[in-house]
């Protein structure tokens, strides 16, 4: 049963309790990523101009994760946290998926789940990637990005080759309709899925992740216009990593240049809600509600202008460290919903799917369940998440972000080896997020014991994950 709330008018943390003795250990489980879905561009996380109308529906049955936080940084790296619990930055990097790692699929299939896996996030599958380990089946939908794919000549102008590359457009030279766009056939495929195995099994686990709304930002054309009806400057470099050419920064493009990159990628977005949307229409149609829970989510972010930047960069300012994190549970449950603020992390989300699963977390998963936190029994809050990009690349990364409800700190290298091997010196930034959620105004300078406060709870988090010294001994104060 739901206790009684007071939704406070500028929507702060609500926290929605309900009782039960123990969760079915029989309910299907749907987690649907989304990669580089910015969490400001959705009307749930208060998005006023881009059209989102399913995921935020979605949002008003679900529990809202307020304070989401990446790990792991990139798509890989992400992927490895999402199938382990694990921070798998302190020791792995992008490669294969490990064979010897206890994962997300293998557990459940151990639990009786039958586990299937849809995505066209080629990264997960290309030159034995292994992210289809564990599933009794998986479907590879072809053709995102630079997938290794189709090899027949196009007729696009020497324009479009430039800001779209010549791979992805001989991927999608064969596309006519909004349906053949990578997001839509995924979709749909998971729609075909749960049609062909309708009722067939006792529990099902279903992994979907779609490259959608990553770059290239080529959405159907009345997406775009839904967001820049007027355009007529052709297409925009930026949008799209193309091999060989570098990308602009954003003082190399217009104003006009850059608001077109924004109405293209906010295109995407309302393509992704709308495939989705579909999907949840037929889990709905299905009558999967009453035992299936749901959750939404992605790896990062990406900038569009802000800080000086186009596309993701190692800098993990909010737009790309921030994500959403919405799950709905089964209606059998209760279906509790509402805005949690807790401070969570990607690494959370393999032992919160095996809680519902009711089987074992392994002990080596450093996640934590989120379903105390849902039922309102969890009485210790994580103070920090920390996000950061892999720390057995060749190089280190130049700032770890660690951040709390109040601040982000942008933890800087000390002596860092950057662009080969230069020696160049980055300073550590420190930002109010009550006050100034766009981190404009660094206040590093006038707030150290703040910053100083944050990098300590940061080397001991790092130090209890089992992060090597030398590395932390790069991060720690001078």
């Amino acid at each position: 049963m739901l206790l009684a709330f007071e939704k406070d008018l500028i929507s702060v943390s609500i926290y929605l309790c309900f009782s039960f003795e123990e969760m079915s250990a029989d309910m299907n489980i749907i987690q649907i990523v989304s990669d580089t879905f910015r969490r400001d561009f959705l009307g749930c996380y208060g998005n006023n101009w881009i059209r989102t109308e399913n995921l935020d529906r979605l949002a008003k049955e679900s529990m809202v994760f307020d304070k989401a936080y990446i790990a792991s940084f990139p798509t890989i790296p992400n992927r490895h946290d999402l199938f382990t619990g694990r921070y798998t930055f302190i020791y792995s990097k992008w490669a294969p998926l490990p064979r010897d790692e206890i994962i997300l699929s293998q557990t459940l299939r151990q639990a009786g789940y039958t586990t299937m896996l849809i995505v066209d996030t080629y990264h997960m599958i290309r030159d034995t990637h292994y992210f289809d380990r564990g599933f009794d089946g998986w479907w590879w939908i072809r053709g995102q990005e630079h997938d290794r794919y189709m090899t027949n000549p196009t007729q696009d102008p020497p324009e479009r080759k430039k800001a779209f590359g010549t791979r992805y457009l001989q991927n999608v030279s064969n596309r006519v309709y909004e349906e053949d766009y990578f997001v839509a056939q995924t979709m749909t495929a998971a729609t075909r899925w749960l049609e062909l195995n309708y009722d067939q099994h006792d529990k099902f686990f279903l992994h979907i992740d779609t490259f959608d709304p990553h770059e290239p930002w080529d959405p159907p054309r009345w997406y775009a216009e839904m967001y820049d009806p007027d355009w007529k400057g052709g297409d925009v470099p930026g949008g799209a990593y193309v091999m060989g050419v570098k990308r602009p920064s954003a003082s190399d493009l217009t104003p006009e240049q850059l608001n077109r990159l924004r109405a293209l990628y906010a295109g995407e977005v309302t393509l992704v809600d709308r495939w989705v949307g579909r999907l949840l229409q037929k889990i709905e149609d299905l009558g999967l509600l009453e035992d299936t829970a749901i959750m939404f989510t992605t790896d990062h972010g990406t900038y569009i202008g802000e800080h000086g930047y186009v596309g993701k960069k190692d800098e993990l300012y909010e737009e790309v460290a921030h994500i959403p994190l919405i799950m709905r549970l089964p209606d059998s449950e209760g279906a509790p919903h509402g805005r949690c603020d807790a401070i969570v992390q990607s690494p959370d989300l393999m032992p919160t799917i095996l809680d519902l699963a009711g089987a074992k977390i392994p002990p080596a998963v450093q996640g934590r369940s989120l379903l105390p936190v849902i039922k309102g029994e969890q009485t210790e809050e994580r103070e920090i998440a920390v996000s950061s990009p892999s720390f057995v690349s060749s190089v280190l990364p130049s700032w770890i972000t660690v951040t709390s409800k109040q601040w982000a700190l942008l933890a800087a290298i000390q002596n860092s080896d950057i662009d080969g091997g230069s020696e160049e010196t980055v300073e550590s930034k420190l930002y109010d997020l009550t006050k100034d959620p766009n981190e404009t105004q660094n206040l590093y300078v006038e707030k150290t014991e703040v910053a100083e406060e944050l990098r300590s709870e940061m080397i001991k988090f790092l130090r209890d994950l089992g992060a090597k010294e030398e590395v932390l001994n790069r991060y720690a104060s001078k």
